[in-house]
């Protein structure tokens, strides 16, 4: 993979297609293709999967899920608050990540992630990107220094998916960078990359 070959997926948001966390988990990627890097997006119905079993057959969506987290060089996740913590919705897709464990690189090792927590309030937010960090260091990833928080009693999104408040999003924008950046570091270390283990599925 050349440096200036950088996918980056999102995966995030909840059940209902357009929520404000998938939107601004969307806002993030425009923000990346920016950047010039690609993008791809899951969310809303590709995540509404059975819960993870360790074993079991896996379906068209698992797979794509898998083989997801398994190609992108770098990954933004996004979640509502939800009592405190990420949804049951998202954290069951990171359980997937589990059919990751047999590389020689397993889970999210060497690689950037990109954190969202969205919550209508600034507490519930904040404890869920929490959550959220603490699992990506044991599934051996790379969270970025910045983490979004997205309160939604004072944001507001416009028509075209662009966040209202122009320090958040300036926040999206750097995320966006640090993510893009430091994907770019890492795919020039020769032998390094993402993609090149099969992801069992």
């Amino acid at each position: 993979m050349r440096p200036d070959e950088v996918t980056v997926a999102g995966i995030g948001g909840s059940t209902r297609p357009g929520s404000s966390t998938e939107t601004a988990l969307r806002a993030v990627l425009a923000e990346v293709e920016r950047l010039g890097a690609r993008t791809l997006c899951l969310s809303a119905g590709d995540l509404v999967l059975p819960p993870y079993e360790w074993g079991g057959v896996r379906g068209p969506r698992q797979r794509r899920l898998v083989e997801t987290m398994a190609d992108a060089t770098a990954l933004v996740l996004a979640s509502p608050a939800y009592h405190g913590t990420m949804s049951g919705l998202v954290k069951n897709v990171l359980d997937y990540a589990e059919d990751l464990s047999d590389r020689p690189d397993p889970y999210f090792s060497g690689r950037p992630v990109g954190l969202l927590a969205v919550a209508r309030g600034a507490q519930g937010a904040a404890s869920a990107l929490a959550s959220l960090r603490s699992t990506v260091h044991a599934l051996r990833g790379w969270p970025t220094p910045l983490g979004v928080t997205v309160d939604t009693s004072r944001t507001r999104f416009g028509a075209d998916g662009r966040c209202l408040d122009p320090r958040l999003q300036h926040h999206f924008a750097v995320l966006a960078e640090q993510l893009v950046g430091f994907a770019r570091h890492i795919s020039a270390i020769p032998g390094h990359g993402a993609g090149t283990q099969p992801a069992r599925a």
